[in-house]
């Protein structure tokens, strides 16, 4: 299965001397050393990170990311959406590696 979530803290103010933007990227960090240190096939972009493996252990990692950024704030958000497909695997290159050779087929 494929995740692809965000958490971030809210209840942590605004911009400060110490934040000047009131950006979340230290409470997203703490979130991504998380995914990384699993050791499933993983990306991080902009606004989401996805992980592929196992149901069990796909949330295992939402959830301890979600622990990681309980600090940064009063309360935590996260989005989610999954796609799950058994029996698939190396799904996180392969939907890519599909929709590009469909776009050069386009090109053609």
């Amino acid at each position: 299965m494929l995740i692809a979530f965000s958490v971030a803290p809210s209840g942590i103010g605004s911009a400060s001397a110490e934040n000047p933007d009131g950006s979340v990227h230290d409470a997203v960090a703490a979130a991504v050393a998380v995914v990384r240190a699993s050791g499933l096939p993983h990306r991080t972009s902009s606004m989401f990170t996805e992980i592929e493996g196992e149901w069990d252990e796909v949330f295992a990692v939402v959830k301890a990311a979600t622990d990681a950024v309980l600090p940064y704030g009063s309360r935590v958000s996260v989005v989610l959406k999954a796609d799950i497909r058994p029996g698939r695997t190396g799904e996180i290159d392969g939907k890519i590696e599909r929709l590009e050779e469909a776009l050069e087929r386009r090109a053609d």
